[in-house]
């Protein structure tokens, strides 16, 4: 029984690999006779896999798609590369790329023998990527911690960590983990903060898990204390809007609703969930929520997203705007009147951006 497992392994890896094999070229490939492999074939059909057989010389087997997805047996080179393009992706924070694609590699890196664990950790350690807006080092999500942080998500686990926030102040936290959220460049657990009874969210790349954790929670929902304590449900449907509120304006001191002269889907491509909250007005207007660290700030951060643009609250920011209105040009008066001159060498060009550094963490 075991012989024949293994040969029903081999073919189906077979029938992945190449797109149409013939009946005499598998039994070649798998030491048996070509008579062994149709009662082989047949087998794999009742078990679910569509094996589509042409007949005639040039005919041969094919693995269809199917109703569910089979297992892919990867040989060692293609095991590394998708581990490899996992962790990478993780690891910069791309969007979109989701808590599946984690809990993906959680269950690859599981499997992985030692020796193809030493390969992806090399690539991975000694490969130096070049991307346009990388996060700095300091932002960098170790994909383990992502993997771990999934699982509890997954299995409804407490989960206990050290968590640092933007002034470098360290706390340890006890935590019901509900999701992750990602955007382009970071990645946030929202959790249940036990010690602290209220939702909270977390930058993943300032948590420092401090095994072991658990239990499991009561009533196999991650956010069981705040159903018992509170009757709540997760904080949002929507919690990806959640946390885009959270890290672009509640996280800030000075905050504002601006209405930008645009569409809301136009300015969603200038302005990142990180950046603020769109919300649509009309057709022509749209509604922009989001937060700096003060009122100077967050009118350069308003400003350099280049739209037209009104203040609808605070009306105090109205005056920040005419001071800075005043500045500009002031500063326009007196290059004019002492003529056009060139940059000191090795002064340094403005990013093209504001400091919007959280005054509070999200946490």
């Amino acid at each position: 029984m075991l012989e024949t497992s293994a040969r029903l392994l081999r073919l189906l890896s077979l029938l992945q690999a190449h797109r149409d094999s013939s009946g005499p070229a598998l039994a070649e490939r798998l030491g048996v006779t070509p008579r062994t492999v149709r009662r082989d074939v047949e087998r794999l059909r009742e078990f679910g896999y569509p094996v589509h057989a042409t007949p005639g010389t040039g005919g041969g087997c094919q693995l269809g798609a199917g109703a569910r997805l089979p297992p892919l047996l990867l040989d060692d080179e293609e095991a590394v590369a998708v581990a490899v393009g996992l962790r990478t992706a993780a690891g910069r924070g791309v969007e979109g790329i989701g808590e599946t694609s984690v809990q993906a590699l959680a269950k690859l890196e599981q499997v992985l023998p030692d020796r193809l664990r030493r390969r992806v950790s090399a690539l991975t350690t000694f490969t130096v990527p070049m991307l346009r807006a990388a996060p700095h080092a300091d932002q960098q999500v170790d994909p383990a911690v992502l993997t771990e942080l999934a699982n509890a998500c997954h299995d409804s686990e407490r989960l206990r960590f050290r968590y640092q926030d933007h002034n470098g102040s360290e706390s340890r936290r006890t935590v019901e983990p509900h999701r992750l959220v990602c955007t382009e460049r970071r990645w946030y657990l929202v959790a249940w903060d036990v010690d602290r009874d209220g939702w909270r969210t977390f930058r993943a790349d300032r948590i420092t898990p401090t095994p072991p954790h658990g239990p499991r929670c009561a009533g196999g929902t991650p956010w069981s204390s705040a159903v018992e304590t509170l009757g709540e449900t997760p904080p949002a449907e929507d919690l990806a809007a959640y946390v885009a509120r959270g890290v672009s304006t509640a996280a800030y001191t000075a905050r504002a609703v601006i209405r930008l002269h645009t569409t809301a889907a136009e300015a969603a491509e200038l302005i990142g969930p990180s950046d603020g909250v769109l919300e649509a007005e009309s057709d022509t207007t749209c509604l922009l929520h989001t937060g700096a660290s003060s009122l100077d700030v967050l009118v350069i951060h308003v400003v350099l997203m280049g739209l037209e643009f009104e203040v609808v609250e605070p009306a105090v920011l109205d005056d920040h705007i005419r001071t800075v209105r005043d500045r500009l040009s002031r500063a326009l008066e007196r290059s004019a009147r002492s003529g056009p001159s060139a940059p000191a060498a090795g002064t340094p060009r403005s990013p093209g951006g504001a400091d919007r550094t959280p005054a509070t963490p999200t946490g």
